[in-house]
């Protein structure tokens, strides 16, 4: 028969009996927890900026010997150190089109790092947004006809001239007519389209107030949309939010190169010159990327309100 171990009955103080309880001040412990999570923040935050600039160090040490393989590749591809016979031109083709990707790898991983540091700056000078899209297009004229692709654009004439950085502009365009290349098959179209846009946003001076939703109506454009369409297979709409993560591919199309960087860039200059960008696709019924910018960008109305 095993032993019962005996109970120990410790004997508790009486409230009433002249012993006061012990008192804690919630308010303290909640802000020392507060004061915790915000330092393992901090930390974190301080951890994944010193990655990111350690990778992007990394990534931009690798621009020049690959510049220097990229060049070689091209010497030899000009034939002028010797002739070339059909098996060594499809090697050099091949070391060439790695190059490039891996060259595109670097360049995207390096916007994405200035990005993410927030020491990327804006340039907004007034600009014909007609002829940068045209001349985008132009730029992947050649690489859609290869794959058996159309790109169309057709200039709009109600898009005037307006504050804006061309250089980021393109790179967004860039990134989505790219993305519509890759996925949309031999045979299909890609249309970049351009127009002015009534955009009523949600007020800044009531923020607070959310019963006000939106500004007053606006009776003329104060905005610009842009959108690239393609014939594609499309995407769920589970994942329309998703594609603007950092490094996000979806699972049937991971055959295709890529770092899951294009979108997550697009999403972060839209963002810095105060607009915004989404996607509209059904499966099977293609994509369409689109995006707004202010025709008064933000640096240039804080300005302007700063001076009145």
């Amino acid at each position: 028969m095993s032993a019962i171990p005996e109970k120990t009955f410790v004997k508790q103080p009486q409230i009433g009996a002249g012993v006061r309880p012990v008192e804690t001040d919630p308010s303290i412990s909640h802000a020392a927890e507060q004061e915790a999570l915000q330092q393992q923040f901090t930390k974190l935050q301080e951890r994944y900026l010193r990655t990111t600039n350690a990778l992007a160090s990394a990534a931009h040490d690798l621009k020049t010997p690959l510049a220097i393989l990229n060049g070689y590749v091209e010497l030899l591809q000009s034939e002028k150190l010797g002739t070339l016979n059909v098996r060594q031109r499809e090697i050099l083709g091949d070391m060439q089109t790695s190059g490039q990707r891996l060259q595109h790898f670097i360049q995207d991983f390096l916007s994405f790092s200035v990005l993410e540091t927030g020491t990327m700056r804006m340039r907004f000078e007034p600009s014909d947004l007609n002829a940068c899209l045209s001349e985008v297009c132009r730029l992947w004229s050649h690489s859609f006809q290869e794959k058996g692709l159309a790109l169309y654009f057709l200039a709009n004439e109600k898009v005037t001239e307006f504050p804006c950085d061309t250089a980021k502009i393109q790179r967004i365009v860039s990134n989505l007519i790219e993305n519509a290349s890759k996925f949309t098959p031999a045979g299909g179209t890609v249309w970049v389209h351009v127009e002015t846009y009534m955009w009523e946003r949600r007020s800044t001076i009531d923020a607070v107030n959310l019963t006000e939703r939106r500004q007053q109506a606006i009776s003329y454009p104060n905005s610009v949309k842009v959108s690239v369409a393609d014939t594609g297979p499309g995407i769920p709409a589970e994942y329309h939010i998703e594609v603007f993560d950092d490094f996000f591919r979806l699972t049937q199309n991971e055959d295709h190169p890529g770092m899951g960087l294009g979108l997550a860039i697009a999403r972060r200059l839209v963002a810095a010159m105060g607009g915004k960008i989404w996607v509209e696709s059904e499966p099977g019924a293609g994509c369409k990327f689109c995006f707004i910018l202010p025709l008064l960008p933000p640096a240039i109305a804080t300005n302007q309100g700063n001076s009145q």
